[in-house]
């Protein structure tokens, strides 16, 4: 008679008679982390075994016995009664052992075919897809909330920033529309992902296949993979979905954090662009008159936390050989994080650019400052007056460097002033002189005109409808 394995063993016991070590179970386990792969760990269980009972490889009775106990599991699992235990490992196992418990002899019969090396894959991949899926709808969400304060502030005036140095006069619709279109490619990115992760490690076993007569058509359409994958050892070994999911997520956070620099920056006192709700904002401990964008500022600290997850996964995998290793178990940890945090940035980023309050005076009185319409007049020189350009641009510095010296705007010289520069000049000049006339003048296509933002606001609202 066989002696029956030390108890954690009991999954892949038989060559072994001892325990291991407390140390190597610790380990060894991943179940505090990869629990949260148990709805799809059990969806990938009841695809199999129907497969398999459609197959002729196990019995319809014990098919329906798996599936009555899975639905047992998933409600212990939902309700908060099921019993993790780490000496099990992970989640594959526990639900296993658990099922055992439940149905008995029939349990054992549900891993013909299949391998927990195919069947971790396969459950990452579900997870995954969906978690793309979640935060393409999240980007989304940000999306519409930016249209929304852009087709509020289409004609809204600020400064526009190079080298954070006044530049030319935009709207804030404008710039906010900028970002509307990075998240685009965003949620680009996470659907493209997305769809070519999109295949079944399921039926790849180990790594070289199974003996058994399965259709892994059906448990790839069961699963709404869009076909099985081609190779079995790429099938359990391949994690570049992973990279590419946590890269998409890295760059989302990319920009997520200019934007959060932006808002710290636009609601300091010194610039008072916005003011962030209470809801979006705190206090300090000894400083009652401080209004803190906190959210703001972990949204661009967390940046760093989903970068240092790609790196990592990037390092755990870079020296593996084909097809499985137990390095990848440190995948999932990775991935979670990086997508937990996004999930908080992005629900931060919407609530406050859905609730600012923008103090549209500062923005206006901050356009007219610094010479924005510099590059308007030197425009009207070559339009009006002829002028090749690089001799009005040489105009125009000299006429800044007159309104700097008298302490004003262009706007502010006096006509005498603007011809002791160039004497053909006018009365008509100011009319490029200020910001809204800047603005408006700007219509090509994706300029600043309120005309062009406007047209913008109404093409994305259709797209995303």
């Amino acid at each position: 008679m066989a002696k029956k394995p030390a108890s954690g063993q009991e999954m892949w016991g038989g060559r072994f008679a001892a325990k291991p070590d407390e140390v190597m179970e610790a380990i060894n386990a991943s179940i505090d982390v990869d629990k949260r792969m148990a709805a799809e760990d059990i969806q990938g269980s009841r695809a199999h075994v129907r497969m398999l009972a459609d197959s002729k490889i196990v019995s319809d009775t014990d098919r329906d016995a798996i599936l009555e106990g899975l639905d047992q599991v998933e409600q212990e699992i939902a309700g908060g009664d099921f019993p993790f235990r780490k000496d099990l490992e992970d989640i594959h196992m526990n639900i296993e052992a658990r099922l055992k418990e439940i149905i008995g002899e029939p349990a054992g019969r549900l891993h013909t075919a299949r391998s927990r090396n195919d069947q971790v894959a396969t459950d990452f991949r579900l997870w995954t897809r969906q978690a793309l899926q979640t935060r393409a709808d999240q980007t989304r969400g940000l999306m519409e909330a930016l249209l929304e304060q852009a087709d509020l502030h289409a004609d809204t005036v600020m400064p526009g920033f190079t080298h954070l140095q006044t530049a030319q006069p935009v709207t804030f619709g404008h710039h906010l529309m900028a970002y509307v279109e990075m998240f685009s490619r965003d949620r680009s990115r996470f659907l493209d992902c997305q769809d070519r992760m999109n295949e079944s490690p399921l039926g790849a076993a180990a790594l070289a296949g199974t003996g058994f007569p399965i259709d892994r058509q059906k448990t790839a359409a069961d699963l709404g993979f869009k076909a099985p994958m081609a190779n079995s050892l790429d099938a359990v070994s391949a994690r570049d979905f992973a990279v590419e999911a946590v890269s998409a997520c890295s760059i989302c956070a990319m920009h997520l954090s200019r934007l959060a620099e932006e808002i710290v920056i636009w609601a300091s006192a010194q610039f008072h662009f916005v003011r962030l709700s209470d809801a979006w904002s705190t206090g300090s401990s000894i400083m009652p008159q401080k209004r803190n964008p906190d959210a703001a500022e972990l949204v661009r600290a967390k940046t760093g936390r989903i970068y240092g997850a790609l790196q990592a996964l990037l390092t755990v995998l870079k020296g593996l050989p084909l097809a499985y290793s137990k390095d990848m178990q440190e995948d999932k940890e990775l991935t979670f994080l990086a997508f937990d945090a996004l999930d908080l940035c992005l629900a931060s980023m919407t609530g406050m650019v859905s609730s600012w309050t923008v103090d549209k005076p500062a923005m206006r009185a901050a356009a007219a400052h610094g010479f924005s319409t510099a590059t308007d007049l030197a425009d009207y020189l070559v339009r009006e007056l002829g002028l090749p350009f690089r001799e009005a641009h040489h105009v125009t510095g000299a006429t800044v460097k007159l309104a700097e010296d008298k302490g004003c705007d262009l706007a502010e010289l006096s006509i005498d002033d603007l011809k002791s520069i160039e004497p053909r000049l006018t009365d008509a000049v100011y009319s490029v002189l200020t910001v809204e006339a800047s603005v408006n003048s700007r219509q090509s296509y994706g300029g600043t005109s309120p005309v062009r933002v406007r047209e913008q606001v109404s093409r994305w609202k259709e797209l995303l409808s």
